[in-house]
């Protein structure tokens, strides 16, 4: 791996780290709603810079990261992140607490990660999803958080999306939350949340 790609890391370190941290706080408590994510960063491909920011904020080196095969395919991903985290990457998506997610449609089922338990519900893996952009059109979203419902979208995902996460609910409090990072910005779809079509 090039100097380049080892040194892209925050600019500020403490100040970036905790900007990205609230956001995706914030995208969780407010589902559906994008919160602005700024990193400047420069990942190696096909990691996005607002998914590797995401990955800086919220990991380290007790933090087991697995890629889904779009990212392991790309052995400068898996040593970006050892590099600025210094988390190690799993091979099994259960032994994980964060997931990566460059190829949504690919998405591997919700069932295969940790969904916690009834003692540790929060002992979960927490997708982390790229996405190309957002909308407001697609999907209803209904539970915490939200004032009634409100419409959401975001490309690519899966068709079964609502049928996931429908599963996903009906699991609470266990199960795995989603973190969508796009164009400048993440989105939360948290376990509490009802996910419909249209």
């Amino acid at each position: 791996m090039g100097a380049q790609s080892l040194s892209a890391g925050f600019a500020d370190p403490v100040f970036d780290a905790q900007a990205v941290f609230r956001a995706a706080m914030w995208a969780l408590a407010r589902p559906g709603r994008v919160e602005p994510v700024n990193a400047g960063l420069m990942p190696p491909a096909p990691l996005s810079p607002e998914a590797a920011a995401l990955v800086l904020a919220l990991c380290d080196y007790e933090t087991p990261i697995w890629l889904d095969a779009a990212l392991a395919a790309a052995p400068d991903v898996a040593q970006f992140l050892r590099f600025h985290t210094g988390a190690s990457i799993v091979d099994d998506p259960g032994a994980a607490r964060f997931a990566l997610i460059a190829d949504p449609l690919a998405m591997t089922d919700f069932a295969a990660f940790a969904q916690g338990s009834p003692e540790f519900p929060d002992a979960s893996t927490t997708l982390i999803v790229q996405v190309a952009g957002f909308g407001a059109a697609g999907f209803t979203l209904e539970g915490p958080g939200i004032e009634g419902t409100v419409g959401f979208a975001a490309t690519p995902l899966p068709e079964d999306l609502a049928a996931r996460m429908a599963a996903n609910r009906a699991l609470f409090p266990l199960g795995v939350d989603l973190l969508l990072a796009g164009a400048g910005g993440v989105a939360g779809l948290p376990r509490s949340l009802t996910v419909r079509k249209g």
